[in-house]
């Protein structure tokens, strides 16, 4: 049984301008100690998707279709209304979020309370789930702090008197405190300088490894997501437009815009070529152009694209693509 099954997953939010397709006819499973990567522009739809594991989800947000599967239970079952909202305060899920699954967020500085100090927010968490005193709470957010690598003397303290790097570590620790199936990373080293993001992604792997855990780890960065993960999940317009090993996505991508994200980061191996750019922008999801949606940008377009919209298909053991022509395009670094 996997660890994750999402099946057709559907969810738009509702504005006074229309309905924004956010997250269209997802399918994507997750083994256990597996690493996933979701990558993709701004706005694709990756947090969505992402949030939407334990729907952490807006009010305006609705389940149009599709499940969700935790360890064999549909989740939507716990959090969706009969008319298709979602109620991100569902007891049942509270029994889930932290415990099975925790969240580093986008915005470490941003997401801890700063009027609450960070050993008590963590604490929070733990007792939420466990019923344990408070010298053992105590002794565990110590030792999280020690894997982290922040001093014990610093649990006391508030957000504003930490780092930028610490708080993110302090993230980290309180996403490990219950030893978690699956960890969701949102960005996790934004606006850290890079010897910092490179130890803090050091760290995330290690203890993902020690735990045992899961990972889906959020980026539109793939030099970080390539990085960290086993596997590669590109988003496009809410969709999932190419899925596979992470080897595979760099050396044979299949799908233009896959090959067209790899053109634009540079490359520290090899000979220097000019960085490429993709021209135009990402469609408006109010109202998302018929057939592909990656074709008003694609070179390789043709009419078929442009009325008719391609499913995700396997093209190799493990490698999906959703193109019409993935077998006559393909582009390495």
């Amino acid at each position: 049984m996997a660890l994750l099954e999402i099946r057709n997953l559907t969810i738009y939010y509702r504005l006074s301008e229309g309905w924004v397709h956010a997250i269209e006819n997802v399918n994507m499973d997750m083994e256990n100690g597996e690493r996933l990567g979701l990558v993709g522009e701004s706005g694709c739809g990756k947090t969505t998707l992402a949030y939407s594991i334990t729907f952490l989800l807006p009010n305006n947000a609705y389940l149009k279709k599709g499940s969700i599967k935790f360890l064999g239970r549909d989740l939507t079952t716990l959090a969706v209304r009969k008319d298709g909202r979602i109620n991100m305060f569902s007891e049942g899920l509270r029994g889930i979020r932290w415990k099975d699954i925790s969240i580093i967020f986008q915005s470490a500085m941003n997401s801890f309370n700063p009027v609450i100090t960070i050993g008590d927010q963590i604490a929070e968490a733990i007792l939420t789930h466990e019923n344990i005193g408070k010298e053992e709470v105590r002794k565990r957010i110590e030792a999280l702090f020690e894997i982290v690598g922040i001093p014990k003397d610093r649990i006391d303290s508030y957000p504003h008197e930490y780092s930028g790097g610490m708080k993110q570590r302090a993230m980290i620790a309180m996403s490990i405190a219950l030893n978690p199936k699956l960890i969701i990373a949102d960005e996790p080293t934004t606006a850290l300088d890079v010897i910092t993001q490179d130890k803090i992604l050091a760290e995330l792997v290690k203890l993902q490894k020690e735990f045992n855990s899961s990972m889906i780890i959020i980026s539109h960065d793939i030099s970080i997501v390539a990085q960290l993960s086993t596997r590669i999940a590109i988003m496009y317009a809410g969709q999932i437009v190419e899925l596979a090993l992470t080897r595979e996505i760099f050396k044979g991508p299949r799908h233009p815009y896959t090959m067209a994200l790899l053109k634009a980061f540079p490359s520290i191996k090899g000979e220097k070529k000019r960085l490429a750019t993709i021209q135009g922008s990402p469609p408006d999801l109010i109202n998302p152009p018929k057939g592909c949606r990656f074709s008003p940008r694609c070179q390789f377009a043709k009419e078929r694209c442009l009325i008719e919209e391609p499913l995700l298909r396997e093209i190799s053991p493990g490698h999906t693509v959703a193109c019409h022509f993935a077998e006559e395009v393909s582009g390495g670094r």
